[in-house]
């Protein structure tokens, strides 16, 4: 017998990052001192306070049983405290949060919960690659907002159609960046709110990335802006806050609507998180002082480690974006190359690989993207053997 794919799976886009990871895993196979800077996951260690509330919460009876479809309450009340916390933000427990098995879960599911076949997303470009996913798997049709450098790769309302933005829906953001490394501004935050009201476009805010700010800035929450909350939600995960990836927990919060929408997607879908990955997580978020002190040096180990490759490469002519956020640098591409081919080269002649920032859509071109995520000493050694192509002249 013969089992044919669906039309929907064969609209999938190619999995950008698939296709790195075999990449790089054939040249180490081969034999070869692999410097990997094109990942996005983690290199710590999830924090000892969090693995020991797991531990705990695993030999609990009771989190053995089927959680709530939509998620303990205490884990949402521990989720609205947080955000009043750190953010200032009102969040109520009951109508404004929804538990998600990582926040990509609830980006690639809202076009299926809040969309019809046929309606228009905007989506930043370059962009998180599965937010195409989303569009595929909801049949939406998408149309790309291009982050520009000129305007620190912030998008600019004017640069885009008066017809498009009136057609469309949603629209998604994402600050920190990936894969630029640019925040976001209070100023750029009311301008999106203002936006969003004149248009009626909903506004997904992307901030996986929001614990991580540099140079002494705490990144903004896009729901700290005055009206957000009636125009949008916002999507954190704690896999770059707690070094939680595998872990796969993560929620978004905000308008009560779309909250409303993404929970009964899910009561379809699934049965919330393993109770005990949610004990874990509420220890991670209301332990105040153990989580403060994690972040604050996993920021000073990021930050360190930009400055440091960001000496190394200039010291040989290559001038990066430097990061206020995230831990992605993003680098230019030297003439006569594409990001693509720039990517390959590196990965045969320097055994480094670095992610093609045009898999991240056609914005990305004429960049790579270099990851903070493994020791300064890799990573200078890293810009050490590209300086030795000789490519770059100061």
């Amino acid at each position: 017998m013969h089992f044919e794919e669906s039309d929907l799976l064969k609209t999938l886009p190619k999995q950008f990052f698939a296709s790195l990871v075999a990449k790089v895993n054939a040249k180490i196979a081969a034999g070869y001192d692999v410097i990997n800077l094109g990942q996005g996951n983690p290199d710590q260690p999830t924090p000892d306070y969090i693995v020991k509330a797991m531990q705990d919460a695993t030999a609990k009876p009771a989190d053995h049983k089927y959680s709530l479809f939509r998620g303990e309450l205490r884990f949402k009340e521990a989720i609205a405290q947080f955000y009043q916390d750190e953010y200032g933000v009102t969040i109520d427990p009951y109508t404004e949060v929804a538990i998600l098995a990582g926040s990509k879960i609830g980006l690639v599911e809202l076009p299926w919960a809040l969309m019809n076949p046929g309606e228009l997303l905007l989506l930043p470009n370059p962009g998180y690659p599965d937010y195409l996913s989303g569009a595929a798997l909801g049949r939406v049709r998408y149309e790309s907002v291009t982050l520009k450098r000129e305007n620190d790769f912030l998008i600019d309302y004017h640069d885009i159609d008066d017809k498009i933005a009136e057609e469309a829906k949603f629209l998604y953001l994402n600050y920190p960046n990936n894969p630029t490394g640019a925040v976001a501004t209070a100023k750029f935050y009311t301008d999106t709110v203002a936006f969003a009201e004149e248009k009626q476009v909903g506004i997904v805010s992307d901030f996986a990335y929001g614990a991580i700010g540099f140079d002494g800035q705490k990144p903004l929450s896009f729901l700290q802006t005055k009206g957000a909350k009636s125009v949008g939600i916002e999507t954190y995960t704690f896999s770059k806050t707690f070094n939680m990836a595998g872990w796969r927990v993560g929620f978004a919060v905000g308008n009560a609507e779309m909250i409303e929408a993404l929970n009964l997607i899910q009561d379809h879908l699934f049965v919330s998180l393993f109770p005990a990955v949610q004990d874990a997580a509420i220890e991670a978020l209301a332990n105040q002082t153990a989580r403060q002190e994690s972040v604050s040096n996993l920021v000073a180990l990021y930050e360190k480690r930009r400055d440091e490759f960001v000496a190394a490469v200039t010291r040989f002519g290559w001038t990066p974006y430097v990061p206020k956020g995230a831990f992605y640098v993003l680098m230019p591409v030297p003439e006569g190359y594409t990001s693509s081919s720039f990517a390959d080269l590196l990965l045969e002649e320097a055994n480094v690989a670095v992610a093609d920032a045009s898999g991240f859509g056609d914005g990305g071109e004429g960049y790579v993207r270099v990851g903070l995520t493994v020791e300064a000493e890799r990573l200078v050694e890293a810009a050490e053997r590209i300086s030795q192509l000789a490519i770059f002249r100061q």
